[in-house]
């Protein structure tokens, strides 16, 4: 007798499908699908930065919203041998190193005045959710980090945190670079995962 899936799996299976069927590398596009058609946050002409990039499938995504104006530049540990449309780049580095630069390198290396920085790294997990959550917070901290020195005022952060004790830290801190903040899990996420997004909305402007 056949045993019938479960809802999980049948939807983790749904989204994987669906993304071979329309030439995404990875099923996660669905979840800035979501973020999107809520939010509205990319636009046409837009300058996107793509954390954690691999294997490519917000870029890509990200790439059609903005159009042949806008331009994404993708950043990742890995190389990234996925092909792109003209108006994206990648960039093969270390989150953590970029975060440490100072503003003038980290403009050389990436340039500035970015619409919009999305971030949708994850550690590798261990299996303790305490460790894994404590991993997360600390990527997500980078990607905060260069959201601060490199992303034009008024513009939008959209960053995966695996929830743990010190989310509500994290919340804050975001909280207090932008004029509005939003919590959201899309209906994509595999509901057994802690992940969640948090967004900010409008970077506020820096005090001299």
């Amino acid at each position: 007798m056949k045993r019938r899936k479960s809802k999980n799996k049948y939807q983790s299976d749904h989204f994987a499908k669906k993304a071979k069927k329309e030439n995404f590398p990875a099923r996660s596009v669905y979840k800035l699908q979501e973020i999107q058609q809520k939010f509205k946050l990319i636009n046409k002409g837009d300058r996107v930065l793509d954390l954690g990039c691999a294997p490519g499938s917000w870029s890509q995504y990200a790439a059609r919203l903005v159009g042949g104006q806008g331009q994404v530049i993708g950043i990742d540990q890995k190389k990234v041998s996925q092909k792109f449309p003209a108006n994206v780049s990648m960039l093969t580095g270390d989150v953590f190193d970029l975060a440490r630069k100072d503003k003038e390198n980290l403009a050389e290396i990436v340039g500035k005045g970015y619409s919009i920085i999305l971030s949708d790294m994850a550690p590798a997990t261990t299996g303790r959710k305490e460790v894994d959550a404590a991993r997360s917070h600390q990527l997500c901290h980078a990607a905060l980090a260069i959201a601060r020195q490199i992303l034009k005022t008024g513009g939008c952060f959209v960053c995966k945190i695996f929830q743990g004790e010190d989310f509500n830290e994290f919340k804050d801190a975001v909280c207090n670079g932008f004029d509005a903040q939003k919590i959201f899990k899309p209906r994509s996420c595999r509901k057994e995962s802690k992940e969640i997004y948090i967004i900010g909305i409008g970077k506020k402007q820096e005090e001299n």
